[in-house]
């Protein structure tokens, strides 16, 4: 007689059947290496760079041409199959984790730099080319593109799109959005889509803010048409210590205070100048509490001037040392840091997650310290590193993974930071995303009626909710648990307004 199927084997039954369909429609567009599905060759898709959740996608398919593209999404759209989009995988909030029961979109073979127009100043460039090398390629004519996340070296255009990326110089030169001026794709269903263009403006709602930051929920991006700026003739960068967090963070507030603007403004404490200087040896003071990079560009008038302002400012704020670069090398060197921070906390930790709140300038002191204390009551480690200028913070909360408690107490830091870095008057992510990191947080900062007004949006796109499922807005029953987690918890903070949901 044979043995009653468990839950869990009709569970995989069901899942190898879809599997089977899904490939034999797929294979009608697709070429065989560009369809993938065994386990093991799905493995590496199985998450982005929040590494603490993933999924094996049902298949991963790499299309070559746009028709492909199109191809693929009528054929899922046909079929009820959800699609996640990804690029190149350093996303940090699991934007691009797959749906197991899904197909994984790989965009990595859309590569081409389609045109730089040094007249306009502007590059068409597909999906998958890399942020740097949109600077590399514009580099014989004098530009470049200014957004600079971290992981500009492998990050790709289309998921900046998709997260609204920043970087270092965006206090100055605005985010992504503020640098793309069309965004070509396809919808859910395989339909061609266009937002913006390469005039002034558009005629009609202006549906490319909409769509920058979207987390590829809204369509799926296959070119994109950027703005170029010309490289500065000089740039320099001031190197700042403090003894104490609260005079750095009082000295950020006072930079713009006092109408600077500077090229780039970033903030990092004791504990992760210590991981990074350990690692590039980029010349960091130790023994401060803080320090601040601070930069200049422009012509070499300019820079002289506004250095001259900012190290005025910094001093007046209590700065305890100042140096300010001699050359580029040097200045180069004092950014090494910074932009070195991630993989730096990587050397002294198995894992960690870097959450990405933005708050007022001027809670900057209070956002640090109050994370000193959840080190303390969560019994983890905490290094800080982020845009000062705009308070866009990225702490990264140590753990080891391979722990389940270490990982459930790095998940009530990181919502114990973005919690309270919205009752200051912040916001739960800056350039990261939600994805599905930041959800439980989102139940927190919006209303019911507020999440139902982003699910229109997305159902005007998507009224089948195939692309991106489960990702960056909660739905009222996630928000209606999680509720009642914190209740459990015995949290007492103002803003878990719990009648709402």
């Amino acid at each position: 007689m044979n043995a009653p199927v468990t839950p869990t084997q009709h569970h995989l039954l069901q899942k190898s059947e879809r599997q089977s369909q899904v490939v034999r429609a797929l294979q009608a567009h697709l070429p065989s290496h560009a369809l993938i599905w065994h386990d093991e060759d799905t493995t590496p898709y199985e998450c982005d760079g929040l590494t603490a959740y993933r999924a094996r996608p049902l298949v991963v398919a790499l299309p070559e041409t746009e028709a492909q593209v199109a191809a693929v999404l009528k054929t899922c759209h046909a079929l009820g199959v959800p699609v996640v989009a990804r690029g190149a995988g350093t996303g940090l909030s699991g934007g691009a984790m797959p749906d197991s029961m899904g197909v994984t979109l790989s965009l990595a073979k859309f590569n081409r730099i389609v045109k730089i127009d040094p007249v306009s100043r502007t590059a068409v460039v597909q999906c998958g080319v890399r942020n740097l090398a949109i600077s590399e390629a514009a580099a014989p004519f004098n530009l470049y593109y200014a957004p600079d996340p971290s992981s500009q070296i492998a990050c790709t255009i289309g998921g900046n799109v998709a997260e609204n990326s920043g970087g270092v110089h965006c206090l100055k030169y605005g985010l992504t959005l503020h640098n793309v001026l069309r965004v070509r794709g396809f919808t859910c269903e395989g339909e061609a889509i266009e937002f913006g263009g390469e005039a002034l403006d558009s005629p009609g709602l202006d549906l490319l803010a909409l769509v920058v930051g979207s987390e590829g929920m809204l369509a799926v991006t296959t070119e994109v048409t950027v703005k170029l700026v010309p490289k500065p003739q000089l740039a320099r960068c001031i190197m700042a210590s403090f003894d104490e967090l609260r005079k750095a963070g009082d000295a950020v507030a006072s930079v713009i205070a006092a109408g600077i603007i500077p090229a780039g403004l970033e903030m990092m404490d004791k504990p992760m100048t210590a991981a990074v200087e350990g690692f590039v040896h980029a010349g960091y003071d130790l023994d401060a509490a803080a320090i601040l990079l601070c930069e200049s560009d422009g012509t070499p008038e300019e820079v002289e001037e506004e250095i001259g302002r900012m190290t005025t400012v910094l001093r007046r704020c209590g700065a305890t040392a100042i140096s300010v670069s001699a050359n580029e090398d040097e200045r180069l060197k004092f950014w090494s840091g910074r932009k070195n921070a991630f993989p730096a906390s990587g050397r002294i930790s198995p894992d960690y997650m870097c959450l990405d709140s933005t708050i007022p300038r001027k809670r900057l002191a209070d956002i640090l310290l109050a994370i000193q204390q959840m080190e303390i009551k969560y019994d983890l480690r905490c290094c800080n590193v982020f845009h000062a200028g705009d308070g866009n913070l990225h702490p990264l909360v140590l753990f080891d993974a391979n722990d389940p408690d270490q990982l459930h107490r790095c998940e009530l830091f990181g919502a114990d930071i973005l919690e309270t870095s919205v009752a200051m008057g912040g916001t739960v992510s800056g350039e990261h995303g939600v994805g599905v990191e930041k959800l439980n947080s989102m139940c927190v900062q919006f209303s019911a009626a507020e999440n139902e007004m982003m699910f229109g949006v997305k159902r005007a796109f998507d009224p089948a909710g195939l692309l991106n499922p489960g990702k960056v807005i909660p739905t009222l029953q996630r928000c209606a648990e999680y509720g009642k987690q914190v209740f459990r918890a015995g949290k007492t903070m103002p803003f878990a307004d719990l009648p709402r949901f």
